[in-house]
């Protein structure tokens, strides 16, 4: 496989997105997959030869979903009430899909909770696309790819 082969998966992909038994949909957009590992300066005493950078934790930003709205908001507000039931932490997937449904690259989160949901600004002089958009947090990355 050429690079230019392996490249053309990635264009234009559409984002599955299932949190525990719930299946949310696809999502038109994904924001925020990430690690940043929180660094710690210390400068050295005596020799005064350099600062050492030191780790001290892991962080992961939140996962932004966003979709023109439809059917599958429906999926979404039935998750999002059994969460005002009582909040855990769940695991969520999130699927890269090519446009024929082929899968690229999976993605499972660890102790997402939903941060936000936000719907469309329903105005009669708007013409854009109205959507919706879903925020994530989780706590890291597990296996399952």
């Amino acid at each position: 496989m050429t690079m230019l082969e392996d490249t053309a998966t990635a264009v234009g992909l559409q984002y599955h997105v299932a949190v525990d038994d719930h299946d949310l949909g696809t999502f038109a957009s994904c924001e925020g997959l990430g690690v940043e590992v929180v660094m710690e300066s210390r400068e050295e005493g005596g020799f005064n030869t350099g600062i050492w950078q030191l780790p001290t934790r892991v962080k992961y930003p939140n996962v932004k979903l966003t979709r023109p709205l439809g059917k599958e908001t429906e999926a979404v507000m039935a998750w999002l009430s059994t969460v005002s039931q009582g909040l855990r932490a769940t695991t969520a997937s999130i699927e890269a899909r090519t446009t024929d449904g082929t899968k690229v690259v999976r993605w499972t989160l660890q102790g997402v909770v939903p941060v936000r949901w936000t719907g469309p600004s329903l105005t009669p002089d708007t013409t854009k696309v109205v959507t919706e958009t879903l925020e994530l947090a989780h706590h890291g990355f597990g296996k399952g790819g």
